[in-house]
Formats: C-alpha cells, sequence, structure tokens
C-alpha cells in the first residue's frame, strides 16, 4: 500500500534521486529543503514517515525530530535520519530524539526502500501490502478483498480502510479521534459520530459470515479488533 512520504533535505539533487525512487517504489512523496517548509508542508497534510536529513539550514534535523515527538499531533509518525554522520554516538543521539531509523550517506536504492518498508511495518503496518488475517478473517490490501471463513466479504473503501487498520492493531482500544485521524486522515474534518456509522456498517459487513462480533465496543474508550474469545 503506498504510504506518504515527506523528504527534508536540503540538496535539490539528492531530494529529487529520492523522490524519484520513492516514487518507483509506489509512494507519494511531498518535499521540503528545510525544517520550516516542512512544518508548513505537515500542517497541511500529515506525511506517514518522514525522512529527515540531520544537517538543514536554520533549524538541524535533530531539533526538528525532537520537536516533532514533543507535538502531539506528530509524535506518531516515523521518523528515518539521513546524515553524512556515521559514528555511534551520533547514531544514538538521533534515535534518543525518537528518529526510528538512521541511515547513513551514501546509501543504496534498495536500503532505503527496505528501511521504510521495515519502519513502516513496525510503526503503521496498515500502510503495508501485507496479508493481514486474524479470527477467521482475511484481508489482503494488494487485491482489496476481505474475506470470512473463506467466503468473500463484501463492504464500501472507508470500511475495508476500518477493518485494516484495526486488524493490524489488535486488541488495542481506539477512540473516535485516533481513528478518524488514522483511517479518514488528521485534516479530515467530519464528526466523531461518523465513525460510529462506519463501525455499524462494518460489522453489517461481517455479520454475513458471523465475525462481527470482533469488532469491539469498550464502553467510553473507543472500539478494538480482538479475536481472542
Amino acid at each position: 500500500m503506498a504510504a506518504t512520504v515527506l523528504v527534508v533535505e536540503d540538496e535539490p539533487a539528492i531530494q529529487e534521486l529520492i523522490a524519484l525512487n520513492l516514487r518507483q517504489a509506489g509512494h507519494r512523496t511531498l518535499r521540503a529543503l528545510s525544517a520550516e517548509e516542512a512544518r508548513n508542508l505537515i500542517r497541511d497534510s500529515l506525511p506517514d514517515l518522514i525522512l529527515l536529513d540531520w544537517m538543514l539550514p536554520g533549524q538541524s534535523g535533530i531539533d526538528f525530530a525532537r520537536k516533532l515527538k514533543t507535538d502531539a499531533a506528530t509524535k506518531a509518525i516515523p521518523i528515518i535520519m539521513l546524515t553524512a554522520r556515521g559514528e555511534e554516538e551520533d547514531k544514538v543521539q538521533g534515535l534518543e530524539t525518537g528518529a526510528d531509523d538512521y541511515i547513513t550517506k551514501p546509501f543504496s536504492t534498495r536500503e532505503l526502500t527496505a528501511r521504510i518498508k521495515a519502519v513502516l511495518r513496525r510503526r503503521a503496518p496498515q500502510m503495508t501490502e501485507d496479508l493481514v488475517e486474524a479470527g477467521g478473517v482475511r484481508l489482503d490490501p494488494v487485491t482489496h478483498r476481505v474475506s470470512g471463513n473463506g467466503q468473500p466479504l463484501d463492504m464500501g473503501p472507508t470500511e475495508f480502510r476500518l477493518l485494516h487498520f484495526l486488524m493490524t492493531h489488535p486488541e488495542r482500544v481506539h477512540s473516535r479521534s485516533q481513528l478518524l485521524d488514522q483511517v479518514w486522515g488528521s485534516h479530515v474534518f467530519v464528526e466523531d459520530r461518523t465513525v460510529d456509522v462506519h463501525i455499524r456498517r462494518l460489522r453489517c459487513a461481517l455479520e454475513a459470515t458471523g465475525h462481527d462480533h470482533l469488532i469491539q465496543t469498550v464502553r467510553g474508550a473507543g472500539y478494538r479488533f480482538s479475536a481472542s474469545a
């Protein structure tokens, strides 16, 4: 599944090369030459992952990463640091800011795409194309098909995204606002009760094979996907 990756790199040629490789890997890209420009882009549209250069004009990448991790709106966005600094102490400093990974320049295209895939699988599994199966429900992001005990299930695109997110974060309770941010996007302004409507539709779709009980309501907290008895 395509992810939106923000590339924050002050060298235009390197930025263009990274963006080209990301597009070839199926990802969407946003590009910024500085932390200030990146901040403006994030204000308009939250990315799924940030590739952040250590050395930037004005605010450094390390300081910007630290700022992102202390902001409630951006702290969950995975960050991969890009830098020519390869000393262990520098790597530790980068990771201690909250970065999820660290790539030393120069790096290969294969290494970059592999690191992105690994971080997304760990931090944002709903953005990968990995097949998900639990409790008799099977969801394939590539073919956009869902089945229950082998029987095809019909559901709308929003219900599909909602189920995908819940299945890739099993047993965790998510509030309406969290689901709105993760499934609809943080910059889409809809009422919290919209989530309830789509949860009902999702349960109706799963009811055909008796799997509607997997979507549980946690009173006063939100919803979760649970395949446990």
